[in-house]
């Protein structure tokens, strides 16, 4: 009977135990995104920023272009879905395709700065609108969530947003410092 106290006890001390690590990751989490971005990186001279991204989701790269020369290229993490064709819908966790641009500049997002693509383009929300559903929106280029960058080596391996493009955070550097808002960006299957 004394040896069942004792266990019971330990199932109650490891439970408070993990309870209390995971509020712990709650937490910390919640206080990086609001909190942890940084200072961006000063952005390039002109003649070392692209003018094209070109995004290849069936080899998970993107490319940095400068007069359709490639300056740079990145492996990256897309929508856990995105094997499965082009976004069509909010919630779909597929990556969009097609040709749109970085409309604008995020230095203080929740994931390690973040450049938005402008999807959906008006052929995305005429689909959207007769499907009767919402075409999703806030489709980014961003780095790890902030406060995580450390686990870039899981993340990398992994397709883990929500229809975003993703890539380690000094990546995500390197890709801010030599892009600016405005420049074509073109994902493919």
């Amino acid at each position: 009977m004394h040896f069942l106290k004792c266990s019971g006890l330990r199932i109650k001390s490891v439970a408070l135990f993990l309870v209390i690590v995971a509020l712990c990751i709650v937490a910390y989490t919640w206080l990086m995104a609001r909190f942890g971005y940084g200072t961006p990186p000063q952005d390039r001279p002109p003649t070392e920023q692209a003018n094209q991204v070109v995004i290849h989701k069936v080899s998970r790269t993107l490319e940095l272009r400068r007069n359709h020369q490639v300056i740079a290229r990145y492996r990256i993490s897309l929508g856990r879905a995105a094997d499965q064709g082009p976004k069509m819908r909010e919630g779909d966790q597929k990556t969009p395709e097609g040709r749109y641009a970085i409309d604008w500049r995020n230095a203080r997002s929740k994931y390690h700065l973040s450049l938005h693509i402008s999807y959906p383009d008006a052929h995305d929300s005429q689909r959207a609108k007769a499907g009767g559903y919402k075409p999703g929106s806030n489709i980014m280029i961003h780095g790890l969530p902030n406060g995580w960058g450390w686990l870039a080596p899981i993340f990398q391996r992994l397709d883990w947003t929500d229809g975003c493009i993703a890539v380690s955070n000094k990546e995500m550097r390197e890709i801010w410092a030599r892009l600016p808002a405005g420049v074509p960006v073109e994902i493919m299957p």
